[in-house]
């Protein structure tokens, strides 16, 4: 199932949190989302939620894709939301995929925005009577992400509009406000821990586990039993915090003294 309007609004206005000044020039997806259609179906209109990958070398350049139908180069450009897409973070993963052959597991988050969307951008696309589609806009939800190793993987295009990839450094993205999202965040393109974990064990050899929810597709290890532990958040100041804070929340009744990585 796509991601519902409610999930989609409450990663909007946690955006909008940050950046308040574009309030008004996101007027538009904030209305489509108050409406009771699918605002991810590509058929929802005057406009629909789209997902795109932005994609950091250890360079700090970012992953340009050269399409014929405009004749000059886009960011690897996401696309429509597909109904197994269960987050719009998931989304984004998949079209990097598809488009550029580069797999989930050659990405990472970065700490600074740790899976929030670094842009939300409004474009109109012209009416493709190929298709049947109109004039319609795409309200573009835009995600981050470093690469996990140190050499760039191979970029393996899919796309059938696509032509060539090139690296650009940040200050020539080819998007305004992406471009000054992206100075801002200061993203270096080198990968730095996110995620904590605890092993725990009671002294004779036996480790504490948890059992995790079985959400494929949500959650990392899906309906396993795991470590205890979890993601970092922006409210986290530290990974010893992200820690501290998933041992509370999964195992309350534990009461652990001076904890040290």
């Amino acid at each position: 199932m796509s991601p519902s309007s409610t999930a989609i609004r409450r990663t909007v206005e946690a955006y909008l949190g940050r950046h308040p000044g574009e309030r008004d020039a996101l007027a538009g997806l904030l209305a489509a989302l108050d409406r009771p259609d699918d605002a991810t179906a590509r058929t929802t209109l005057p406009g629909h939620v789209t997902c795109s990958p932005v994609i950091i070398d250890r360079q700090g350049r970012v992953l340009h894709i050269r399409h014929r139908a405009t004749g000059g180069l886009l960011l690897a450009r996401g696309g429509h939301i597909e109904p197994g897409d269960r987050t719009l973070l998931a989304a984004a993963l998949r079209e990097v995929s598809e488009e550029a052959g580069i797999g989930p597991g050659a990405l990472c988050l970065t700490r600074q925005l740790l899976g929030s969307p670094v842009d939300i951008d409004v474009h109109d696309i012209d009416a493709s009577p190929s298709k049947g589609e109109p004039a319609h806009r795409h309200y573009d939800v835009r995600y981050v992400f470093y690469l996990a190793g140190e050499e760039p993987p191979t970029i393996a295009l899919h796309d059938e509009e696509a032509s060539g990839a090139q690296w650009l450094p940040q200050v020539e993205v080819t998007s305004p406000t992406l471009r000054a999202k992206l100075l801002s965040a200061r993203l270096h393109g080198r990968p730095e821990p996110v995620n904590a974990s605890a092993l725990i064990h009671d002294g004779t050899g036996r480790y504490l586990l948890h059992l995790r929810d079985h959400k494929p597709g949500v959650i990392w290890q899906s309906g396993a039993f795991a470590l205890l532990g979890g993601g970092r958040t922006h409210e986290d100041p530290s990974l010893e915090a992200t820690l501290l804070r998933e041992l509370s929340e999964e195992v309350p009744d534990l009461r652990l003294e001076d904890v040290k990585p």
